[in-house]
């Protein structure tokens, strides 16, 4: 499908605008809500025509919901087509260390050397902004998509994204089954495992749980000099110490086998014949990833992270109580009701309270061979020409969660070039994108809308 107006100029600096403001959920009692603000009103003036042809709904006050109607509800005749497409994203971003040493301050939104910089670059104002460049794009010319489309944008996703829970609840309440949703996610990138070569477009078509545990336990106070065997703190350190790589098991997902068989089809030589291999024998799969450790083992299996430990008000006196915080990752197939009780079975003490603080279930799996796979492996071959689909598992959380338990197809990607140390500076330093990046993300989600038949 031809272009009838090249792209507008200028993505760059429109970013940098979005990222000089400072959405940072998790500093909501120290910054106040007016960056958040602030970002709705630079919306409304970055992109005119989607707030002239699209409906804006607020919910909560950090949800956003537009909503575009199609040929079939403005009356057109190309037939119906059943159920919308909801384009995802957030923007709010994460706290910054001071103590980091950033090459660009990271709220500056410097533009150097084709780069943007600064927090939220990529997760996920950069993935925001070029779903609404496609829209104001499209819109410019005229189109109107053959399905109904909704943008939903949260301001709360880094803490735990309650705005899209909103927007899902409304959206589920009003009968409204989405065809296909899109999301943050994976991304376009070189050598997706060690031994394969070339990129790949890795699209998630499931991600794993969320649940966060507290560790607690009581003992005798005292002074320090006469300390018990096992005080409040050993009673802890001991039970996380319990908790190692290999307290789950590996399980291999579909998506898993997936990924490994469509790497396998584009990687020549014994490479290929490894990877063919290993995506039609999950135990193998779970086994050898599992050794491999880091990212690998976490496609594979349930990971524990101990994240923060707290006890005692003085270097001599015993606490009367300590406590530490798990964060897990639950693979897909099992359930949270399971990892608690693990978790209770390898710590073995009962004096140790296990206290579940936040959690959600795994996701299903999206399918492959649906249209709505091949409508996104359409849209790259346009914007990102040459480079294959990939399904995988996404390992950390994103706000489509509140969706894909009523909505069929629910995938998880930003169609970004990203590089290794790029995807490291996600929630990390010196995060960054390339303009060419954005434009080829703009182009992605305009062949998407382009051919939503």
């Amino acid at each position: 499908m031809a272009d009838v107006t090249d792209p507008r100029p200028g993505i760059a600096d429109r970013l940098s605008r979005m990222i000089r403001l400072p959405t940072v959920s998790a500093e909501l009692e120290e910054r106040g809500t007016a960056p958040f603000e602030e970002f709705v009103a630079l919306l409304a003036e970055l992109y005119p025509l989607v707030h002239e042809h699209l409906d804006l709904e607020r919910h909560t006050d950090f949800g956003l919901l537009f909503h575009w109607s199609g040929r079939e509800a403005q009356g057109g005749t190309d037939g119906a087509v059943e159920g919308p497409v909801v384009l995802m994203a957030h923007y709010d971003v994460v706290p910054v260390d001071e103590s980091d040493d950033w090459t660009y301050p990271p709220f500056d939104g410097v533009i150097a050397d084709g780069v943007v910089y600064g927090r939220g670059a990529l997760d996920d104002k950069g993935p925001l902004i070029v779903v609404l460049e496609a829209v104001e794009n499209l819109l410019a010319d005229g189109f109107v998509p053959a399905r109904d489309v909704y943008l939903s944008f949260g301001g709360n996703e880094e803490t735990y994204g309650r705005a899209a829970e909103e927007i899902a609840r409304v959206l589920r309440e009003r009968g409204i089954v989405p065809w296909l949703v899109v999301d943050e996610g994976g991304a376009v990138v070189d050598a997706p495992l060690p031994f394969v070569p070339g990129r790949a477009a890795m699209i998630g078509v499931g991600e794993k749980g969320v649940m966060t545990l507290t560790l607690s336990a009581r003992g005798s106070g005292g002074h320090a000099s006469a300390p018990p065997s096992l005080t409040a703190v050993r009673r802890v350190a001991r039970a996380v110490d319990r908790l190692g790589p290999g307290t789950f098991r590996p399980r291999p997902s579909k998506a898993v086998g997936r990924m490994l068989t469509r790497l396998g089809s584009h990687t020549p030589g014994p490479a290929g014949q490894l990877l063919r291999l290993l995506g039609a024998a999950p135990l193998l799969t779970g086994r050898l990833f599992a050794a491999l450790g880091g990212e690998a083992a976490a496609l594979v299996r349930t990971t524990v992270a101990p994240t923060m430990q707290s006890g005692g008000t003085a270097a001599n006196v015993l606490p009367s109580q300590a406590s530490a915080t798990v964060n897990l990752r639950i693979a897909l197939g099992e359930t949270t009701q399971q990892t608690v009780l693990r978790v209770r079975r390898r710590i073995r003490d009962p004096l140790v309270t296990v206290r579940v603080e936040e959690a959600s279930e795994p996701s299903p799996e999206s399918a492959t061979d649906n249209a709505q796979f091949a409508l996104l492996a359409d849209a790259l071959a346009v914007s990102h020409p040459g480079v294959p689909a990939v399904p995988y598992v996404m390992m950390a959380a994103t706000d489509s969660r509140h969706l894909h338990r009523f909505a069929p197809a629910v995938y998880r990607f930003a169609p970004l070039d990203m590089s290794n140390a790029q995807r490291a500076s996600i929630h990390g330093v010196d995060e960054s994108v390339e303009i060419v990046a954005l434009e080829r993300g703009e182009r992605f989600h305009r062949a998407l809308l382009e051919r939503l038949g």
